[in-house]
């Protein structure tokens, strides 16, 4: 069984991808950055972005029958590898209980010199 998440942006159909996948009692999200339509929220802010994406990745996952505690392995891609410190307490807000897999990686630039952020997840619902 094959579920595919969508967020009706309008990316989705241009490039071809799917906001998060579910596959048995896996579910894979894609990078998710800090926009709401056509908004970003949190400019220049990586802890506010951060948070606002990890707020969306929990939608896609419930949307797919998970929960942030099912997360296994976080991935945050940052613009200033510097501010880690402050993501890793955005991340500690959600996953402290948690304790995924993580791995935060400083990357030259996103879609949108605005964005400070991607994070992509993957979640294992127990069965």
């Amino acid at each position: 069984m094959r579920q595919n998440i969508s967020s009706n942006t309008i990316w989705e159909d241009k490039i071809g991808y799917s906001r998060a996948v579910r596959v048995g009692n896996i579910i894979e999200v894609s990078g998710t950055t800090a926009v709401d339509g056509e908004v970003i929220i949190g400019r220049g802010n990586i802890y506010e972005q951060a948070k606002f994406i990890f707020l969306k990745i929990e939608r896609a996952l419930n949307e797919a029958g998970a929960e942030m505690k099912d997360v296994v392995r976080t991935r945050m891609y940052v613009m200033d590898i510097s501010q880690s410190e402050i993501v890793g307490r955005a991340h500690a807000e959600f996953f402290a209980a948690i304790k995924p897999a993580t791995s935060m990686i400083e990357v030259k630039g996103f879609i949108d010199p605005e964005l400070l952020i991607e994070i992509e997840v993957t979640a294992v619902i127990s069965q």
